[in-house]
């Protein structure tokens, strides 16, 4: 199976993957999901909002136990970010067949589209729209790079999109959700530890800066005259830095969009987006206040206008307890070593669809160490044996959830 998904979507100049919502590269991956749960006895089937589900028994039940994650990518992103999740859950309904487990439940896998955000700036829209934490309204806004809507790419695509909006019918089939994920860090590495359980998720959301000043001419513009978005913007940046450093946060501006973009024009405008998280919300508040704080006083000195939107947010996302500690049982009392280790339960900075349907069902995640720690870039990375034992512990998990 991994290999087999390897080479789609990849790029040859960089070594990552450009696997980004309704394009040819995700018609493919949906072609690979559609023949790996065929080539199972699955039965396939595409939602109002573009997520594949597969499913084994009648999903109609309810109570139904599914896994799964996304098949999209970042730009240039790694291998295991998201497909690891899918592949796992493939593989361990398989070990489950080989163990001869029998299914008391419906069991479903499921493949989120865009849930990166690469292609249109809004991470988890398939799993948002589907929970109803994003308008049909808010989406059809959406719009890339080349300004083409959500609702026109999904379109050529092949998929409806008037048919989006909230699934709660489906939504309500669900008993519970556990993604598998490749971990976002190296707190597996350090304990020494090839599969961990997830606590919660840190709150988490993206703002888009508009630094507007005034196009000009870069060789007969004098610097007292100039009003030139990009010094604010260079300036909000190291202050991003310093502000996360004082409180103990994350910032980062890690995308930017320039105009007219001429290497011998003032710039007009400058805008960049900001992605922040931190460990609590007051300490994210406190973040990305400061940093807006810093920026309109840039903004001022240099003569230039400046607008904050707030695109998208996520607040902190405290797995439910119960399924959680239950995962966690199962998985110390397979633990291998024979010494009693326990498996260790810790906290991510990054957002996942697990989280966002957690308001609406119960849900949990098992994280796969990295050695690396380097995530959203090609050498992000996860030994094999650890992917094998991270299937292993996911079958436990369904076993002990879905079957008799």
């Amino acid at each position: 199976m991994w290999r087999s998904l390897l080479p789609i979507g990849r790029s040859d100049a960089s070594g990552g993957y450009r696997r980004f919502a309704w394009t040819g590269a995700d018609a493919e991956c949906r072609l690979w999901f559609r023949a790996q749960a065929e080539a199972r006895g699955l039965v396939t089937e595409t939602d109002r909002n573009g997520n594949q589900w597969a499913w084994l028994g009648d999903p109609l039940a309810g109570d139904a136990v599914v896994t799964g994650s996304h098949l999209d990518s970042v730009p240039d992103g790694g291998a295991f970010d998201g497909p690891l999740g899918v592949v796992s859950s493939f593989a361990a309904l398989d070990e489950l067949r080989r163990r001869g487990a029998v299914f008391t439940k419906p069991f479903g896998v499921v493949n989120f589209g865009d849930e990166e955000g690469a292609r249109f700036g809004l991470a988890c829209v398939g799993s948002r729209l589907t929970a109803g934490q994003l308008t049909v309204e808010d989406a059809h806004r959406l719009r890339d790079g080349d300004g083409v809507s959500l609702p026109q790419a999904m379109e050529a695509a092949g998929h409806d999109p008037d048919a989006i909006g909230p699934d709660p019918e489906r939504l309500s089939r669900i008993g519970a959700f556990v993604e598998l994920h490749v971990e976002q860090g190296r707190a597996l590495d350090v304990s020494g530890d090839a599969v961990g359980v997830a606590s919660a998720i840190w709150p988490h959301g993206r703002w888009r800066f508009d630094f507007r000043g005034e196009a000009n001419h870069a060789g007969t513009t004098r610097l007292a005259d100039r009003r030139d978005p990009m010094l604010p913007y260079a300036e909000t940046v190291l202050a991003a830095r310093r502000e996360a450093e004082l409180a103990g946060g994350l910032a980062t501006f890690g995308k930017i969009a320039v105009e007219p973009n001429g290497v011998n024009a003032i710039p007009s405008l400058v805008r960049g987006w900001l992605d922040s998280r931190a460990a609590d919300q007051a300490t994210l508040d406190a973040v990305v206040n400061a940093v807006e704080k810093a920026a309109r006083e840039h903004a001022e000195r240099a003569g230039v206008d400046l607008d904050v939107v707030r695109e998208s947010f996520t607040p902190v996302v405290d797995f439910r307890h119960a399924l959680r500690d239950e995962i966690r049982r199962t998985l110390d009392a397979g633990c291998p070593d024979g010494r009693g280790r326990t498996v260790p339960v810790l906290g991510t900075g990054a957002g996942h669809d697990a989280g966002i349907l957690s308001a609406s069902v119960p849900t949990a995640m098992l994280f796969v160490r990295n050695p690396t720690g380097i995530s959203h870039s090609p050498a992000e990375y996860a030994a094999e044996d650890d992917c094998v034992a991270g299937v292993r512990a996911l079958a436990d998990v369904l076993e002990g959830l879905a079957c008799s």
